[in-house]
C-alpha cells in the first residue's frame, strides 16, 4: 500500500519552524524532542488520517501528546493529505480553517 503524500502549506511550515526555534531557545533538547514528536505525528496522519475526528467540514486535528501543538489537515483524495496550519491552538496562517 502506498502511503499518501503529505503537503504542508507555506504558513504551516513557517509556524512549525518558528515553534521549533522557540523551544530551542529555551532548551536545545526540547527542539529535538519537538521535531521527533512532530515527525511521529505526521506518520500517524499518513497511516490513518481517518482515525482523527472531523472538526469542521473535512478538517481534522492532531494534537501532539508532549507539546501544546496541533496540526490541522484534510484528505485530498486517496494519495494526498494537506496540512493547512499548525500551531499552539489553531492555525495562525492568514486563512482560517473555515475558509480552507
Amino acid at each position: 500500500m502506498t502511503m499518501p503524500l503529505i503537503r504542508f502549506l507555506p504558513e504551516a511550515v513557517e509556524d512549525l519552524l518558528e515553534t521549533q526555534r522557540w523551544y530551542g531557545r529555551r532548551e536545545p533538547a526540547l527542539a529535538w524532542d519537538f521535531a521527533e514528536s512532530f515527525a511521529a505525528a505526521v506518520e500517524r496522519i499518513r497511516r490513518d488520517p481517518r482515525s482523527f475526528p472531523l472538526i469542521h467540514g473535512q478538517i481534522r486535528p492532531l494534537v501532539l501528546r508532549q507539546f501544546p501543538y496541533g496540526v490541522y489537515f484534510r484528505e485530498e483524495g486517496p494519495r494526498a493529505t494537506s496540512c493547512a496550519g499548525a500551531g499552539r491552538r489553531r492555525p495562525r496562517s492568514s486563512m482560517s480553517i473555515r475558509g480552507w
